[in-house]
C-alpha cells in the first residue's frame, strides 16, 4: 500500500492515457510507478446460512413442569433478561411433547 506524501491518505489506482497511475483525493498523483506493484483484489465473503434445527431444544436443560396445553410433566427451559438489569430474569419453558412455549414468572 502506498500513501499520499501530502495528506497521508491511501493512494488509489486509475487509468490515464493508457497508463496506470496512483492518485489521491487531495490532488496528488504519482506517475512514476517503478518498483510499485498495483494489485486490485476483491474479497467476497459469503456467510453460510445458519439453520436452526428441532434438535436444538435437546441441548437445553429439562425440568419438571406441567404444560398448560397438553399437561405433559417435562419441559425445557432457558433464562432471558427481558427487564431492567436489577430485576430477575424471565424463565421460558417449552414442552418436551407438544413444543408449546410459555413464561414462568415465579
Amino acid at each position: 500500500m502506498l500513501f499520499c506524501p501530502k495528506c497521508g491518505s491511501l493512494l488509489k489506482p486509475k487509468q490515464e492515457k493508457g497508463k496506470r497511475i496512483l492518485f489521491c483525493s487531495c490532488g496528488f498523483t504519482k506517475k512514476d510507478l517503478e518498483g510499485a506493484e498495483i494489485k486490485e483484489t476483491l474479497n467476497k465473503q459469503h456467510k453460510e446460512i445458519e439453520v436452526v434445527s428441532e434438535d436444538e431444544d435437546k441441548m437445553l436443560p429439562l425440568m419438571d413442569a406441567n404444560c398448560p396445553k397438553c399437561k405433559h410433566k417435562k419441559a425445557y427451559y432457558w433464562l432471558v433478561q427481558t427487564r431492567a438489569g436489577d430485576e430477575p430474569e424471565t424463565k421460558f419453558l417449552k414442552c418436551e411433547k407438544c413444543k408449546s412455549t410459555w413464561r414462568d414468572y415465579s
